[in-house]
């Protein structure tokens, strides 16, 4: 007999959101959206419903795998955790803990999810990743702005007179927020649209403004010169409430309307009416995630926001520089969860230069890798760099659900839950602010166990045992220990399905910032503190004619890689079967050039490697402008990571996967 369960998505995404699931005899059938979710309202995404394809598919990993004489072999958990703990206890003994890496990233939303750092943590520390391969520019920047990456809560945009979408296809990644502008709409808002690509969100708008790639923050500085030019700006909040503005005006200053035109291929006549649409407050300001993956992506984020102070829109209903939201996250006891304070010893590298730090690390070397909740050999840039750092180590551990390029190389697989297998809580920084309760569901298959249950037993063999002997109901209570007071409690949570959290909906609306001066920073004592200068500059991308002219004319294109329609990074090609293709889509001048046409099959290459894909003519996208989806696996034709760079951003947080150029050629 079916039932249906509310149930919550997993997904490392913008929506979070809640679900209806049908189960038949212990196995789930069908995933749908729960109507009574106050965001999600009964609407999923076609990545959601999949959940149920990851859950039964035959593909799964049911039993510990152990890479004997170059082939995976099926071992007992008992001889796969005893050897794994032998090893880490040899390895501790003979080099120190940190010769162990903990690779991981942010596959599934799950709080428990994070308990990998509290047994890193109990062992005594280990290597570590710092910094983000999707969003850690942005989030940085913010924090040098204003003291942390806040946005408006949903409604609020319906307060707007314009909205701008800043590099970021909400119809793809944030369909609820897509709906959301459709009602907006409908009250009278404007809707413009900045972005190269001319993308689904792009149809919706009034006004599509095509620019070229990585230049996003130079057209935010030409609209703040025009905003001063017209005596536009907010005097009264920037004199109030700013720190730095001399500085920004000296910046501002030291370029021409002209040049910043030349730089953006942005019109002058479309720059002053962006400058007189931001001054008809309110204006609300929605910013991708692609824009500050170039090496001048925190800058980038910061003069977008610059524009929002100068033009009066911190702080209001219907306004704000909307990127992140990190008070839903703030909300839980990570600390207690993750006991920082039992580390010993210490090292990071960051994500971005994971395996240069693998191949040249000493005092001690990298012996171990263990990687949890990410797939590095399809989402770190430069792939070929990271397969021989990651083939380098003695033993590679891999905790998954399937086969993925990372497990391949590994000495050790262990299989791991689905979200549908496990209980635990579930929410975004990105958008909303609800939490939402995911129960268990269904069995796992075969030998199949979570994450959870894998820390605990090596937890035991390694001594510390004691520090995870809770149950499920226990950790859960745990992370919601702050805001118990609040009337947030498990019990509830369980009885409602979702809640909402106590965060403030409209940002800086007091004009208090947590920065330093207790302003809005233009000038930012904590980048002074932390890279030893906090002024805003006019950076461009590394790779761009204005950087590296001579490899701007051997690869005279920008590749884009944006996140795929039909997966989480890289979480479902394989269950796509053979409708898989890497499709490189290109502006019409390119096509042009090399006469090209849709369909053909072409190479795409620079220094680090090439792949080899299909072309698909974009009709609207900005000239000398390539577009490849990443997270395609090694055997469909990806991933494009072959072709990214593993330079650090400006702030040292983000990656710099957008700042790339190509070039490429058809292949009879």
């Amino acid at each position: 007999m079916a039932i249906v369960r509310k149930a919550a998505c997993p997904l490392n995404c913008w929506d979070s959101c809640g679900f209806h699931v049908t189960i038949e005899n212990d196995r789930v059938t069908k995933v749908e959206g729960d109507p009574d979710h106050p965001i999600t309202q009964g609407k999923i995404c076609a990545r959601g419903r999949m959940l149920e394809a990851r859950t039964n598919s035959p593909e799964r990993l049911t039993f510990p795998l152990k890479k004997i004489n170059g082939r995976f072999e099926p071992i007992s958990w008992e001889q796969a955790l005893d050897e794994i703990a032998a090893e880490m206890v040899q390895i501790k003994e003979m080099y120190g803990s940190t010769a162990i890496l903990h690779s991981h990233d942010y596959a599934n939303n799950g709080i428990l999810k994070n308990l990998d750092q509290r047994f890193f943590n109990c062992f005594g520390g280990v290597t570590e990743i710092y910094g983000s391969l999707c969003w850690g520019s942005g989030i940085e920047a913010q924090k040098w702005d204003f003291g942390n990456a806040l946005s408006h809560e949903p409604e609020d945009v319906l307060n707007s007179k314009t909205i701008i979408i800043w590099g970021r296809n909400v119809a793809r990644t944030n369909m609820h927020f897509y709906e959301k502008l459709l009602e907006a709409k409908k009250h009278g808002a404007r809707l413009y649209v900045i972005d190269p690509l001319f993308n689904a969100t792009a149809k919706l708008a009034n006004r599509h403004i095509t620019i070229r790639p990585g230049m996003d923050g130079i057209l935010a500085a030409g609209i703040i010169k025009e905003l001063l030019r017209l005596g536009l700006e907010d005097k009264e909040f920037i004199d109030k409430f700013t720190h730095g503005f001399k500085d920004l005006v000296s910046l501002i200053n030291c370029v021409s309307l002209d040049e910043i035109v030349d730089m953006t291929e942005v019109p002058r006549e479309v720059i002053t009416e962006l400058a007189n649409v931001y001054a008809d407050r309110p204006v609300s300001t929605f910013m991708g995630l692609g824009m500050q993956r170039y090496e001048n992506g925190g800058n980038t984020i910061r003069l977008i926001d610059a524009l929002c102070a100068v033009s009066g829109n911190i702080g209001i209903a219907g306004g704000g520089a909307n990127y992140a939201n990190l008070q839903v996250g703030q909300s839980f006891a990570f600390d207690e969860l993750t006991l920082t304070n039992r580390k010993q010893s210490h090292r990071q590298f960051s994500i971005m230069k994971q395996a240069e730090g693998i191949l040249e690390a000493k005092s001690p070397e990298i012996k171990m890798i263990i990687v949890t909740c990410g797939n590095p050999m399809n989402q770190l840039p430069d792939t070929n760099v990271a397969e021989k750092a990651f083939s380098s180590v003695d033993t590679l551990v891999v905790i998954d659900q399937f086969m993925t390029d990372t497990a391949r190389l590994a000495d050790y697989v262990l299989p791991t839950a689905t979200a549908f297998e496990e209980e635990d809580i579930y929410y975004s920084s990105m958008y909303h602010h609800y939490v939402n309760y995911g129960p268990k569901l269904v069995p796992s298959p075969g030998e199949v166990k979570s994450d959870l249950w894998i820390w605990s037993q090596l937890a035991d063999r390694l001594g510390f045992g004691a520090d995870f002997q809770f149950t499920r109901q226990e950790w859960l209570k745990m992370t919601l220990k702050p805001l118990e007071e609040k009337g947030y409690t498990l019990e509830n949570l369980k009885e409602r399905h979702f809640m909402e959290l106590p965060v403030k909906k409209i940002p800086w609306e007091d004009k208090k910032f947590i920065t330093k001066s207790g302003k809005f920073e233009f000038t930012s004592y904590l980048g002074e503190l932390k890279t030893g200068n906090g002024k805003l500059t006019l950076a461009v991308p590394k790779e761009s004619k204005w950087r590296n002219s001579a490899l701007a004319k051997k690869y005279p294109y920008s590749l884009l890689t944006i996140h795929p329609m039909r997966s989480n990074h890289s979480q479902n090609y394989h269950l796509l079967g053979n409708r898989v293709k890497l499709k490189v889509e290109i502006a019409v001048n390119i096509a042009n050039d090399r006469n090209l046409k849709t369909g053909d099959v072409v190479r795409v290459w620079n220094d680090r490697g090439e792949v080899q894909g299909v072309i698909s003519v974009l009709p609207q996208a900005h000239p000398n402008t390539i577009n490849i989806d990443e997270g395609i696996w090694r055997k469909f034709g990806g991933s494009v990571n072959q072709l990214t760079s593993s330079t650090e951003s400006d702030n040292g947080l983000g990656s710099t996967l957008y700042d790339c150029l190509v070039n490429l050629e058809k292949i009879e």
